[in-house]
C-alpha cells in the first residue's frame, strides 16, 4: 500500500522546488542572452544552450511528479500552465541567441534593453515562485512587479519597430530590417509568456488565500 499513500499523498514542496528551479534556469538563461549581447562570442550561446537543456529535464521531472501524483498542494493545471510560461520564457531567449547566430545579426541597444528588462521580469517571477507556500501575498507583488516590466518591454519593441521602419534604403537593407524585426519578435514573446507566468501565479496566489 504504500506506492497508493504516495499516489494520495500531496507533495507541497516537491512541486514548488521544482518550479524555482525552473524559474531560477530561466534568470540566468535570460542573464546568458544579455550577456551575449553585450558580448557576442561562443561561450555565451552555448551557455544559453546547457541552460535551456537543464530547464527542459527539471520540465519533464515535473510533468513526471503530476502524472505520479493524485492530489497535488496546487491545482495541477496551475502548475502545468505556470511551468510552461516559465519553460517558453527559456526557450524565447535561447533562440533568439540561436537566430542572431544563423542569421548574422548583430546586437543593438533596443535588444539589450529588452534583454534587460526581461532579465528584470525573470528575476520577479523567481521571487514570486520563492515566496509562493510561505508569503502569498509577496508573490502577489512580485508577479504585479513583472506585469509591470513586461508591459516596458512592449514600449521598447515598438519603439524599436518604428525605428527599423523609419529607415528603409535599398533591397539589402529591407532584408536587414525583417531579420531584426524576427529578432525583436522573439523577445517581445518571452516578455508575453513571462506576462502568463505572472497572471498564473496572481490565480494561484487568489486560490491559496
Amino acid at each position: 500500500m504504500s506506492w497508493l499513500k504516495r499516489f494520495l499523498k500531496p507533495q507541497p514542496n516537491r512541486f514548488i522546488q521544482l518550479l524555482i528551479q525552473q524559474a531560477d534556469y530561466t534568470v540566468q538563461g535570460v542573464e546568458a542572452l544579455l550577456q551575449y549581447l553585450e558580448k557576442p562570442n561562443r561561450e555565451h550561446a552555448q551557455e544559453a544552450t546547457r541552460l535551456e537543456k537543464e530547464a527542459d529535464e527539471i520540465r519533464r521531472i515535473l510533468i513526471d511528479e503530476l502524472n505520479r501524483t493524485f492530489v497535488t498542494p496546487i491545482d495541477r493545471e496551475d502548475i502545468h500552465a505556470l511551468s510552461r510560461a516559465i519553460d517558453d520564457v527559456l526557450d524565447y531567449a535561447y533562440s533568439t541567441i540561436d537566430e542572431m547566430v544563423i542569421l548574422e545579426v548583430d546586437p543593438n541597444n533596443f535588444l539589450q534593453r529588452m534583454a534587460s528588462l526581461l532579465r528584470n521580469a525573470a528575476h520577479e517571477i523567481h521571487l514570486g515562485v520563492q515566496r509562493l507556500s510561505d508569503h502569498p501575498g509577496v508573490a502577489e507583488d512580485h508577479a504585479v512587479r513583472a506585469k509591470a516590466l513586461e508591459n516596458r518591454v512592449e514600449e521598447v519593441y515598438r519603439e524599436a519597430l518604428a525605428e527599423l521602419f523609419h529607415r528603409p534604403q535599398d533591397v539589402g537593407h529591407i532584408v536587414e530590417m525583417l531579420k531584426l524585426r524576427e529578432i525583436y519578435r522573439h523577445l517581445s514573446n518571452a516578455a508575453d509568456r513571462g506576462d502568463e507566468a505572472a497572471n498564473v501565479l496572481s490565480d494561484i496566489v487568489v486560490k491559496m488565500t
